[in-house]
């Protein structure tokens, strides 16, 4: 990735209604972390200058859970769209030269290598926004992106405000932009003319344009797109999921032997060592470190556990904080 350090705007104001519930959507958990540490920790792959967390519904407690996380916390007073809260980071990051790269909070699934090929799309173009999206299978309720004959993003339409046509369109905008320094002045020109009376930041792609800046779209296919952001309970189990799956997958790529790897349940949270074998239906949750060669029993569940190299847990083993050492020599 070339080009300055970017500076990281996540946008976790909202309230969340269709979670029912009185914790603030991103602080429920997927894996094992909240989802909005799922999106900082892509965000910190692309060593960024500066990370700002816009905060409104729950505040006081997204603070609280992420007090050690080096992050700038800028408050939005009143949730009046998405625009409104990046402009409430004027004060905070305007003055820097850019590239902003603006995510939501809800987006668990977002990985750094898109976000790489945002920036460099960015830098290789020079003035203008990039942003990230998708071709999904089911569009509903997420903002189409429309183009022009040439190709060119000419608009994202919110589907509250689209007709049947844009939305029988399947590429959709998940919220992942790189905006150039031009952000901040161009953000005086939202209006709240729409069904929901917001200020949307969709709305910088026609103010772009208006000023003659480019306005460039990479398309991405990776498993992003099987869920771009959770908004109710069904997502965020569908968000465990797909995040369990791909832990899965890295710690299969790394070495662990896994008997059915399908009935095993990883917390993003454990740690796992080489020739570790894992039988059917183990769980392993919270800080649970299991050193080289070890072997956990079928249907184990451990939680905050350590289990040294070459140590075996029996299978049915429930255990909370509980160190396993290797047989003796």
């Amino acid at each position: 990735m070339s080009g300055a350090r970017p500076t990281v705007i996540v946008l976790a104001a909202g309230q969340g209604t269709r979670m029912r519930s009185r914790w603030p959507k991103v602080l429920h958990a997927a894996a094992g972390r909240p989802l909005l540490e799922h999106v900082l920790r892509a965000a910190r792959e692309l060593d960024p200058e500066r990370v700002v967390v816009v905060v409104g519904h729950g505040a006081e407690a997204v603070r609280r859970r992420f007090a050690d996380a080096d992050v700038t916390f800028v408050d939005q007073p009143r949730q009046r769209g998405t625009g409104d809260a990046v402009a409430c980071c004027a004060a905070a990051v305007g003055g820097r030269p850019g590239p902003f790269v603006v995510l939501s909070g809800d987006g668990p699934l977002v990985t750094p290598s898109s976000l790489r090929r945002a920036l460099e799309a960015q830098a290789a173009g020079g003035e203008g926004m990039t942003l990230v999206t998708y071709e999904v299978e089911d569009p509903s309720g997420l903002g189409r992106v429309v183009r022009a004959a040439d190709g060119r993003v000419r608009a994202i339409v919110e589907e509250r405000d689209a007709d049947d046509a844009i939305r029988a369109l399947r590429e959709v905008n998940p919220g992942t932009y790189v905006f150039d320094r031009h952000l901040w002045s161009l953000l005086g020109e939202l209006d709240d003319d729409n069904a929901a009376r917001e200020l949307y930041l969709t709305d910088l792609v026609a103010a772009y344009r208006r000023a003659g800046l480019p306005v460039r779209a990479e398309r991405s296919d990776d498993e992003t797109r099987l869920l771009v952001g959770v908004n109710d309970r069904s997502q965020l189990a569908l968000a465990d999921r797909l995040l369990r799956d791909r832990l899965r997958r890295r710690w299969l790529a790394a070495g662990v032997t896994m008997v059915d790897p399908a009935s095993v349940f990883l917390d993003d949270t454990v740690e796992l060592a080489s020739d570790v074998t894992l039988e059917p239906g183990v769980v392993l949750a919270g800080a649970t470190r299991v050193g080289e060669g070890a072997t956990i029993g079928a249907y184990a569940h451990l939680s905050d556990c350590r289990v040294d190299a070459e140590a075996r847990v029996a299978p049915h083993t429930v255990a909370v904080g509980r160190t396993f050492a290797a047989p003796p020599a």
